[in-house]
C-alpha cells in the first residue's frame, strides 16, 4: 500500500498538471469505488468544479475544489490508493483498469485506474468528515522529539503497532517504521513507555529523514503496482536497510536480519542494531 512518500509524490507531480484546471463530467466505471456521496450527487457535485489545490493528509490524496473548505460552497475530493490505486492525467479517457475517469477543460482525463478495486474516492464539504481521525504529520511543526517522547510514555503500547496507527502519527506504513525504527536503533517490540526522551528525539528525527528521503527518491517500488503518476517507479527502494532484506547482512553491522509478525504484519530488523 503506498504510504506517505508514494502519496506525496503522487500529489507534487499532480499538481503541476491540475491545479486551475476545470472538471466538466465525471464518469464513474466501478461505483463502488465512490464511498460517498451517492454516484448521482458525486457526479453532480463535481461537475464544473476548478480544482484549485492539490494536498495531502496522511496517505490520502485531497483536491480542493473552488477553494475547499477555506470556501463557501468548495469541495473537497478525497483519494486513498489503498494497494493499487492510481492517478494520471492523459488523452485516454479509459485506459486500463479506470474506475474513474475526470474529464477536464482542456481536453485531457484525469483518470482514477485500480487493478484490485480496493482504492476509493469521496465527496464533500469537510475532511474530517471524509477521513478516520488522524495524527499529526510527521512532517510538520507539529512534530518534533519532545511531542513524541510525551506521546510515547503517554501510551503503553509496542512501537511497530503504535507508530502503524494513523490516529496516533499519520501517514506511516510498514516500510517506513521498519527503516525509521532501525536508523533509531529501537527494537520494534519495545513498549513506548520505555522510551527515553533522548531515545525519542532520535527516533523523531529518523522518522523524518526517512521520509525525506524517500520523498527525495520519490518513493518505493518493490511490485509493479505503484508508479508515479508520470509512469515511473520509485527508487527509495534500493536503499532499504532493513525492510524485505531477512537472512540477509546488515548494513551498519553485518548481523543477519530476522523476520517477525507483530500485529499481522512482517516486520524487519536488526538484533544487534535493535536490541529487544
Amino acid at each position: 500500500m503506498p504510504e506517505l512518500p508514494e502519496v506525496e509524490t503522487v500529489v507534487r507531480q499532480l499538481r503541476e498538471q491540475l491545479v486551475g484546471r476545470r472538471v466538466e463530467s465525471a464518469k464513474v466505471l466501478w461505483e463502488r469505488t465512490v464511498a460517498r456521496p451517492s454516484l448521482a450527487a458525486f457526479r453532480r457535485g463535481i461537475r464544473g468544479r476548478e480544482i484549485s489545490g492539490l494536498r495531502r493528509r496522511a496517505k490520502y490524496i485531497v483536491f480542493e475544489l473552488d477553494g475547499g473548505e477555506a470556501s463557501p460552497g468548495g469541495r473537497l475530493l478525497v483519494g486513498h490508493l489503498r494497494m493499487t490505486g492510481r492517478f494520471f492525467v492523459g488523452d485516454d479517457p479509459e485506459p486500463r483498469a479506470t474506475r474513474v475517469s475526470f474529464r477536464l477543460d482542456d481536453g485531457r482525463f484525469l483518470a482514477f485506474a485500480d487493478i484490485r478495486k480496493f482504492g476509493r474516492l469521496a465527496l464533500g464539504p469537510r475532511l474530517d468528515a471524509l477521513t478516520p481521525p488522524l495524527g499529526p504529520e510527521p512532517l510538520s511543526d507539529d512534530f518534533d522529539g519532545e511531542w513524541l517522547a510525551t506521546a510515547l510514555r503517554a501510551r503503553r503500547r509496542q512501537l511497530k503497532p503504535l507508530l502503524l496507527d494513523q490516529s496516533f502519527l499519520a501517514g506511516l506504513g510498514n516500510i517506513y517504521v521498519d527503516e525509521a525504527l532501525h536508523l533509531a536503533g529501537l527494537h520494534p517490540l519495545r513498549s513506548s513507555d520505555r522510551v527515553s526522551k533522548p531515545r525519542a528525539r532520535r527516533l523523531a528525527e529518523s522518522i523524518q529523514a526517512v521520509l525525506r528521503r524517500a520523498i527525495e527518491l520519490q518513493g518505493s517500488s518493490f511490485d509493479t503496482f505503484y508508479r508515479t503518476p508520470e509512469g515511473q517507479p520509485g527508487n527509495y527502494q534500493h536503499e532499504f536497510q532493513v525492510y524485505g532484506r531477512h537472512g540477509k547482512p546488515c548494513r551498519s553491522c553485518g548481523k543477519p536480519l530476522r523476520r517477525i509478525v507483530v500485529g499481522q504484519r512482517g516486520t524487519h530488523y536488526c538484533p544487534r542494531c535493535q536490541r529487544a
